[in-house]
Order: C-alpha cells, then structure tokens, then sequence
C-alpha cells in the first residue's frame, strides 16, 4: 500500500530556530519536502526568491487570494504569509511529508481543512535565549525585535491548539526528535483509515466464506 504523506505544520515565535530546523531536516531525511511560502515582506540579506520564499507585491498576493490558490494566509507584522496549494497536494500524493513553517494563525486555518495536519510548535530553551536570537541577526531594528516579542506574547496564548513541543536547545537533538515525531504520526489510526476500512472488509469477506 502505497503510503501518503503527512501535512506537518511548524510554527513557532520568531527567533526560535524554526527555519534552521526545516531546512536541516530536509538535508537529512530524504522523504520530507518544504514547501515554499509566499510572502509580501522585503528579502532579507541572503535570500532568494523561490528558496526561503517566494516574495510579491500585495497586489500580486491578493490576486492569489481571490483566485483561491493558497492553503491559508494570515498578515504578520504587517506583511501577507501564505501557503501555495498545488505544491503541498501534489507532494502528499507522492508519498512526502510536506513541511509548512507558518505563523499560528496559519497553523490553525490548515487543521481547519485538513485534520490530519500534524502541528508542532518551535520553542527556544529560554525567553532570554529567544532575546539573544533575535538580536543576533543582526537585520532587524530595536522597534521590530519589540513588535516580534509582543507577538511571541500573545502566540503563547494559542500553544495548546498544537500536537507536539518541540524544544530548540541543540539543533541535531531537536531535528532527530521532529523526525521520530513525524515518523510516529503515520502509525495513528487516524491517519490510516483506508487500510483499517480495507482490513475490516477483507474480513467481513473472510467471514462469509467460512
């Protein structure tokens, strides 16, 4: 039986090592894809458009709204995220898991539509670690590191909506523990409700010939 992918929804505040997390993961198991956001913020230094995300005007992302071609959206610090729709359903029937790395709001419009979605939220060990995060990238002014803490503030509020904590201490740990996280979600009968039907029918046909 050929297995289908899982939708797997990180989120996480800013700062606490979720983008590092999906892109090591993805490095080091082959069965994951990440799927590319598309957003309306300016690229910061390093950035490529179609590999951290895909970057548009906000007529451009608007005009994907009203053609309902994305998951889900939600404004963040006054920037559109969104999730592109054709990619994610095209690599779950391939048989990948198909990582999305969105804001809270996001998560919960995605479990919404698909019940299946596993959500796993990114935590860092300390606030005073996110802090030091934060500041450490050096590409954000003293006004949005606040507004992102602000943010955390009021996202810790939404954490019990999601399946797992993930805690980002040390990035090989963490990522090996996503991985057995995501691995575990595929045996729940819940995610297997064509084979449990195909079994209890193959029964139910057993019992007949006897």
């Amino acid at each position: 039986m050929k297995r289908k992918g899982i939708l797997v929804v990180v989120s996480g505040f800013s700062g606490a090592g979720k983008g590092t997390l999906m892109k090591q993961l993805v490095r080091t198991y082959d069965q994951y894809a990440l799927s590319v956001s598309m957003t309306t913020r300016a690229p910061r230094p390093g950035e490529t458009d179609g590999r951290e995300y895909f970057f548009v005007s906000r007529d451009d992302f608007e005009e994907k709204i009203r053609e309902h071609g994305l998951i889900e959206y939600a404004q963040y610090c006054g920037n559109y995220y969104g999730t592109p729709k054709a990619y994610v359903e095209k690599q779950l029937l391939d048989g990948r898991d198909v990582i999305l790395e969105i804001e809270i709001q996001g998560a919960l419009k995605v479990k919404n539509q698909f019940p299946s979605a596993l959500l796993l939220f990114v935590m860092p060990p300390s606030i005073k670690e996110l802090q030091r995060r934060l500041c450490g990238r050096g590409t954000e002014t003293e006004e949005v590191i606040r507004a992102r803490l602000s943010r955390a503030q009021a996202e810790a509020e939404g954490i019990e909506a999601y399946d797992y904590l993930v805690i980002n201490d040390h990035l090989d740990t963490c990522v090996a523990q996503m991985h057995t996280l995501i691995q575990g979600a595929h045996c729940t009968p819940g995610r297997n409700g064509v084979f449990i039907e195909q079994i209890r029918n193959q029964l139910k046909e057993l019992a007949k010939g006897e």
